[in-house]
């Protein structure tokens, strides 16, 4: 009819209104603060002219700083040394408590049980930090009490507060060490031998302890593989003696696998004795 308009024209009109309005309003947010920065400011009323104060007598800006040593340190250098320390946080959590053996036992054994990615990482990494704070709770717990506290009541210099800090761990890490890994690093870094436990440097002490800490995990790791091993072999004969050679042993296995860690309770196995296997 010609007096009825298409719908197509009248979608097409709406559009180019509202993209009218959109420019608009977008001017308006561009323009209003121009105007309002070049818009001179207005002059207040008549008041009692103000009392100068001379400048000798006006306070100093106050500038917060710490102490490391007696010696003050800035607010920027503070800051620099908080993110720094935050950025190390990654590896003093893998050099200097449990989580290193921990989440290499609880990596291998998904690999045993064969269940891909099943749990993720991110469920591994949650367990083997929740898991880490429960065994390393003593640890932190002395050095609180020995080092932090007294440094935040302002009863200990940085220095003091940071070796007594570090004692925990070093007490920690000496359990854990084995003694010809102790002696390599020794070796390599000229320092040894060491009269007490005390004198080891803590670089030697941190490489030490990683080590030994690969290889407790490695042997926890091999006890673990041992019966899903044994399951697998099992699973492979039966299909071979079925004539099933073109079927995938892991596919049969892995159910078996899965029941038996159930029927064991195996989680609460596995955490218990890694919480167990810490000299501490």
């Amino acid at each position: 009819m010609p007096g009825r308009r298409n719908p197509a024209t009248r979608a097409a009109r709406l559009l180019r209104i509202g993209m009218a309005l959109m420019l608009l309003f977008a001017a308006a947010l561009f323009i209003a603060p121009a105007e309002a920065q070049t818009a001179p400011a207005a002059t207040p009323a008549a008041s009692a002219p103000a009392t100068a104060v001379p400048a000798a007598s006006q306070p100093l800006p106050s500038v917060n700083v710490g102490n490391i040593g007696g010696e003050p340190v800035s607010m920027p250098l503070q800051v620099l040394l908080l993110m720094t320390a935050i950025t190390l946080l990654p590896a003093a959590l893998l050099g200097l408590t449990a989580f290193t053996r921990i989440i290499i036992v609880l990596g291998l054994l998904r690999q045993a049980l064969g269940t891909g990615q099943t749990p993720s990482n991110q469920v591994l990494l949650a367990l083997a930090l929740f898991l880490t704070a429960m065994v390393m709770m003593p640890v932190f717990d002395q050095a609180w009490v020995t080092a932090i506290s007294p440094y935040l009541n302002d009863q200990m210099e940085f220095r003091q507060a940071w070796s007594a800090a570090l004692e925990p761990f070093r007490g920690f890490m000496l359990a854990q060490i084995r003694e010809n890994d102790l002696m390599t690093f020794a070796g390599l870094s000229g320092t040894g031998p060491y009269a007490s436990p005390q004198d080891v440097p803590f670089g030697v002490l941190a490489a030490s302890f990683l080590t030994s800490e690969l290889k407790t995990a490695f042997e926890i790791a091999f006890l673990i593989y041992i019966p899903f091993v044994i399951i697998d072999l099992v699973v492979a004969s039966v299909l071979m003696s079925m004539g099933m050679m073109m079927l995938s042993p892991m596919m049969i296995s892995a159910p078996f696998k899965i029941l038996l860690f159930v029927l064991v309770d195996g989680w609460v196995l596995v955490v218990g004795s890694l919480a167990a296997s810490f000299n501490t």
